[in-house]
């Protein structure tokens, strides 16, 4: 396995460090052949360009790119499966929601089943998360109930920004979607060409709230709402 971990980023000056240094920490499987952590700075205002460039005088296997212009962090993950060059994709964010050490175990979930996809998930047995937003949990579950009875497969959390998916399949989906609402769209079209190629695997989710720079908002909510209908209800390609 080729490994490529793609890291958006917008406006993350005070975790992006940290995340990197979690990522070259991790002990990853003896069959992961290849490495590499390609990030995609959505033109950020704040210093996290500057941060990143420093780290890449410190691990070789670092790539950095920027957009001259704020494009989301949909187009930021899609300009990564462009250029990044392993067979398999990991999707991480950069504001420490979500820990680095549960990659092994979507990594070994991958291997052991045969997959293409990989979903996190902050809503199964046995994950750590400390309370936060009543509301924005019962957003994520409407959500993740309507996909999967649109596309008749069983999820537990659609919007987990942990996603792992091999590159022939990413191949496959002519992904549109630029902003939040490409999880939703990357998730409905893999599972519409094969539904049991999926596995989801619980992961530890530490939330934070738009004042520590949480970046969704309630019209992005309606926006993935929409994205939903789109492409589970229609079937837009």
């Amino acid at each position: 396995m080729d490994l490529s971990i793609i890291v958006p980023c917008y406006n993350e000056m005070e975790s992006i460090g940290e995340v990197l240094d979690k990522l070259y920490s991790l002990t990853l499987p003896e069959y992961v052949s290849n490495f590499e952590v390609v990030v995609i700075d959505d033109c950020s205002k704040d210093n996290t360009y500057d941060i990143v460039l420093g780290y890449t005088k410190k691990y070789n296997n670092l790539r950095l790119f920027r957009h001259e212009v704020n494009k989301g962090k949909g187009a930021a993950v899609h300009y990564g499966f462009q250029i990044a060059g392993g067979d398999v994709f990991l999707i991480q964010d950069a504001d420490l929601e979500l820990d680095p050490d549960d990659i092994p175990l979507m990594i070994s979930a991958m291997h052991k089943l045969n997959v293409e996809f990989v979903n996190g998930s902050r809503y199964m047995p046995g994950t750590l998360r400390p309370l936060s937003s009543y509301r924005r949990y019962l957003a994520n579950r409407l959500f993740t109930f309507m996909t999967s009875v649109l596309i008749n497969v069983k999820l537990t959390d659609m919007a987990c920004g942990y996603k792992m998916i091999h590159k022939n399949l990413i191949e496959k989906l002519h992904l549109r979607e630029n902003r939040f609402g490409f999880e939703a769209e990357l998730i409905i079209k893999a599972l519409r060409i094969k539904r049991n190629n999926i596995v989801e695997v619980p992961i530890q989710y530490f939330p934070r709230n738009v004042g520590e720079g949480k970046k969704l908002s309630n019209k992005d909510a309606f926006k993935i709402l929409w994205t939903i209908i789109k492409y589970g209800l229609f079937k837009v390609n």
